[in-house]
């Protein structure tokens, strides 16, 4: 097989003018096609016309895939629809990344769809979706942005994106992932003894933080290389620290399985991960997106939305009712008032109630803590008080607060439980499964890039 390779710098420079000439992206990001079964057909309604070709490409050969032909106007439409449904904004320094993982999604297409029609002719089954069943994805794809799947079609439209484009990507995806685990998804089997041993090792490590992680993974094998992976990676961190989505880069960009879910992990816990993003999260803050983390197969970018400690800490939920004072101020007429209001509050759900009725108190919810993290007066009162019960007036240097305990627990608590296990594990090797079986056809397709 031949390595996929940038075209010459003439062709690249008139996609570049051509897209960067198309306008900017959409504002309401296209979730990915989901792989759901299809709800009821809406009915038939009329599409745009495809995007006329853009102006300044004459259209040539970009690539071939086993004598199957990729134009440099395919090139560009992918790159567009790519750019509209990423958030990543089109620039001199994000157009190669855009036209690489382009002439890439285009090539993998092709052998899929070869590979398909394939099995199709020999075991006489029907694989490849049906246009009812893209119309289907399409409508979704339209709701989950507040559209019309008219509204949808036209917006893309405006933006020099033909609805072929969008329709082949979406009918690749659907009958790709229908393949894989009509062939290895009923052979899979998650024993209970890698069930068990998962929530021996989750349960060993419930004394230890765990963390709540979008994911995204570069594969290395699939762009070129891990030079490539990582120059990708850094792009795409270089965007979403300016603003692109990081669920709309996930869908487009990851090769994980949790790419369908916006990168979304959930909670992780310490032997989950590749050490290299383990070690890189112990660093990390809540609300941080990490810099590209190299692994053995690509490059990680994790963005960590949340932390908790682990077992050996308790966790409490706080609300407050608090009097704004500075430094030194008097405080008997801001202590009558909470002392008034004390004995109206009931429980928790009642607090902000019972506050908005009081001038000059603000009340709120201070969200989940570690008791050894609090402020010593109101650690004092996460161990003290009994959950619903109102501390008494807490003097801070902002100000004067009562102090309600919601809720108690010890750190680690939430465990996944067996059912969450063994999809994960279902996942994880079915998604190994899918990027052998691509690599082996790109190993034994001759693809030629022009």
């Amino acid at each position: 097989m031949k390595s996929l390779v940038t075209g010459p710098a003439a062709r690249s420079a008139a996609i570049a003018c051509a897209l960067l000439a198309a306008g900017s992206p959409l504002p309401v990001l296209a979730q990915a096609p989901t792989q759901s079964q299809p709800a009821p057909a809406a009915p038939a309604q009329p599409e745009p016309e495809a995007a006329a070709q853009p102006a300044g490409i004459s259209e040539s050969v970009a690539a071939v895939v086993n004598d199957e032909i990729i134009s440099t106007y395919d090139l560009a439409q992918r790159m567009r629809l790519l750019i509209a449904t990423s958030g990543v904004q089109p620039t001199e320094q994000t157009l190669p990344q855009f036209q690489r993982e382009a002439l890439v999604s285009l090539v993998d297409e092709r052998l899929q769809f070869q590979e398909l029609r394939r099995v199709e002719r020999e075991q006489k089954i029907d694989i490849v979706a049906t246009d009812e069943e893209v119309d289907e994805e399409i409508a979704d794809m339209a709701r989950q942005n507040n559209m019309t799947r008219e509204q949808f079609l036209s917006f893309l439209g405006a933006r020099g994106i033909g609805v072929d484009t969008l329709r082949q990507q979406i009918r690749a995806q659907v009958s790709w992932a229908r393949w894989i685990r009509g062939r290895y998804g009923s052979r899979l089997r998650i024993g209970d003894d890698q069930i068990a041993a998962t929530q021996a090792r989750l349960e060993a490590a419930a004394a230890k933080p765990q963390y709540q992680i979008s994911e995204v993974l570069i594969d290395a094998s699939r762009v070129g290389g891990m030079q490539q992976a990582m120059q990708g990676a850094q792009q795409l961190v270089a965007q979403m620290q300016q603003g692109a989505p990081f669920p709309a880069v996930a869908r487009q960009f990851s090769a994980l399985p949790t790419a369908a879910a916006g990168g979304d992990a959930g909670w992780i816990s310490q032997g989950e991960m590749p050490t290299e993003v383990e070690q890189v999260l112990e660093q990390m803050r809540p609300g941080q997106l990490s810099q590209p983390i190299p692994v053995r197969d690509g490059v990680y970018i994790v963005y960590l939305r949340d932390k908790r400690a682990g077992g050996g800490a308790t966790l409490v939920n706080l609300k407050q009712a608090a009097v704004p004072l500075a430094q030194g101020a008097d405080e008997a007429e801001a202590r009558a008032k909470l002392e008034a209001l004390r004995p109206k509050i009931t429980s928790c759900e009642t607090l902000e109630q019972a506050a908005a009725g009081v001038e000059g108190v603000v009340a709120g919810d201070l969200g989940e803590a570690e008791v050894a993290d609090l402020a010593p007066a109101f650690r004092q009162a996460a161990e003290t008080l009994q959950i619903g019960q109102v501390s008494e007036p807490i003097r801070t240097n902002a100000g004067l607060h009562l102090v309600a305990v919601c809720g108690r627990r010890a750190a680690g608590e939430a465990q996944v439980d067996r059912e969450q296990i063994e999809n994960r594990l279902y996942g994880q090797q079915l998604s190994m499964i899918a990027r052998r079986y691509m690599r082996d056809l790109r190993n034994s397709a001759t693809i030629e890039t022009r």
